[in-house]
């Protein structure tokens, strides 16, 4: 497992922002969209490519294009959802599947309610969209999911995690081809499993209570 911090003024700016409470809701979509662009520049830097031969106004030239077969972007619901515009903005071809994942307040533990994903992911790059990485309960149990389809090279974005979150992780993927970017590593998990300092509940921030 490699673990990721994004130390960039950009992104330490915008998280910042992302933190007050004061943040209304449009303005957190529109920063956590940036902030999973900058991100993805990390996290697509072992993007695969094929050799591609073109012609400029000059001269003939050789390039590259995204390698088949094409990555697979799974946002994690609902609150994956609001990173998923940052990147397919870089990753246009990309397929894009679901899983919606829900924790148990009490127990903290996931489980999958939905999930919309090829049978088979022999092969495919996937990246793994999700702005907390706090208990790693519900990343772990998404790479679970994964990795029983096939997959073997798998990277997660996430805004901002916590030190449990990464030490789970680590012991969950030993010995398996995982990454995740993150814009910080915060101090710790309160007594709820949430992240300190933190944001407060990305899904709430970004489309309100339900």
């Amino acid at each position: 497992m490699q673990v990721i911090v994004a130390d960039h003024p950009l992104i330490t700016h915008k998280l910042t922002v992302l933190r007050d409470r004061t943040t209304a809701s449009s303005t957190f979509r529109a920063l956590a969209k940036e902030l999973v662009t900058l991100l993805a520049y990390e996290a697509t830097r072992r993007v695969r490519v094929t050799p591609i031969e073109i012609q400029t106004p000059v001269t003939t030239t050789t390039g590259v294009q995204i390698a088949a077969p094409i990555p697979l972007i799974v946002p994690i619901l609902r609150a994956g959802l609001g990173m998923l515009d940052g990147l397919t903005a870089l990753l246009p071809t990309a397929e894009v599947g679901f899983l919606g994942m829900l924790r148990d307040e009490e127990t903290l533990q996931p489980t999958a309610y939905a999930h919309r994903l090829p049978d088979d992911l022999t092969g495919r790059q996937v990246f793994v969209l999700d702005p907390m990485l706090a208990t790693g309960g519900s990343m772990a149990a998404t790479l679970d999911y994964l990795y029983a389809r096939g997959a073997s090279d798998i990277t997660a974005i996430c805004l901002i995690g916590a030190p449990e979150g990464v030490d789970l992780l680590e012991r969950s993927t030993q010995g398996r081809d995982f990454t995740v970017v993150i814009g910080a590593l915060d101090e710790r998990l309160d007594d709820k499993g949430y992240i300190v300092p933190g944001l407060g509940d990305a899904g709430d921030r970004l489309y309100g209570t339900v």
